[in-house]
């Protein structure tokens, strides 16, 4: 199964571009869940999410829809050193799940660690402990330094039940290269974060760097292996995070066509 999305779905310059020009804040959703058939929700990488929150959020979408979770900040990005303080902020996010585990919604979480988190004995304890304070939840780990690209690191995401995220960025010195691969027969997933070279570290605005808009060709040179990971694992997710003036929702669509065996020009 291929969950195609994006990243977010609530930008008010989607309006006009992809949601129609009227639409208002508390219908995007609805409306976003009538195109695609998954979304990766970020607002929580940024504040502890509220179960009330994340259940208002659930009941606008239908049956058979699916989310990813960012990870709170505090998790991947400000770990605790205290444990108990770990086991409090994990057992707050994982209530927060509650909506979505209730009612099969919850495709899965995304640890997202920064440039900075290398590989190391440390590390590699501190995402094992990660994996055991969310228990029986789908994980999958996105690494921004490439100094992870290691069959170590593969091995090590497999025994431990963890899935990889795949990449598709700048190919600039120390970031990730695309590689496609899939660690946990259940779940795959894959973000292109556009490929704004010139931006991705240089910019006025965060949103500067996810300011690219993909071609139908770019988009084909992953459909191979998009494939070959679908195949290792019961699900993929491929979403898209180039935000900016609606491009994500632009690109989720092309990609949708370009599996179906369209063009993706539609």
């Amino acid at each position: 199964m291929i969950l195609v999305g994006t990243c977010g779905y609530s930008y008010p310059d989607w309006r006009g571009t992809f949601y129609p020009e009227d639409t208002k804040d508390n219908q995007m959703l609805t409306y976003y869940s009538s195109q695609f058939p998954a979304v990766e929700l970020d607002f929580t990488y940024y504040r502890m999410p509220a179960p009330r929150t994340m259940e208002q959020i659930e009941r606008k979408t239908p049956a058979g829809f699916e989310f990813a979770i960012k990870a709170f900040k505090g998790m991947t990005h400000e770990i605790p050193q205290r444990p108990e303080d770990a086991r409090e902020m994990f057992a707050a996010f994982r209530e927060a799940l509650e909506p979505f585990v209730s009612t099969g919604k919850l495709g899965a979480v995304l640890a997202q660690f920064p440039f900075a988190f290398r590989p190391g004995a440390g590390n590699r304890a501190y995402i094992q402990t990660f994996r055991e304070l969310l228990a029986d939840t789908p994980i999958v780990v996105e690494f921004r330094n490439r100094e992870w690209v290691t069959q170590e690191t593969f091995d090590f995401l497999r025994q431990n039940e963890l899935g990889f995220c795949a990449v598709d960025e700048p190919a600039l010195k120390g970031l990730m290269p695309r590689v496609a691969a899939a660690t946990s027969s259940d779940l795959a997933y894959l973000r292109f974060h556009g490929r704004n070279a010139a931006k991705w570290w240089k910019h006025d605005e965060v949103w500067e760097r996810y300011n690219y808009l993909y071609t139908a060709e770019e988009l084909a040179e992953w459909l191979p292996r998009i494939e070959e990971m679908a195949k290792q694992s019961k699900k993929i997710f491929v979403l898209f995070n180039n935000c900016h003036a609606g491009q994500a929702a632009r690109n989720a669509l092309m990609m949708s066509e370009l599996l179906q065996g369209g063009t993706g020009n539609g």
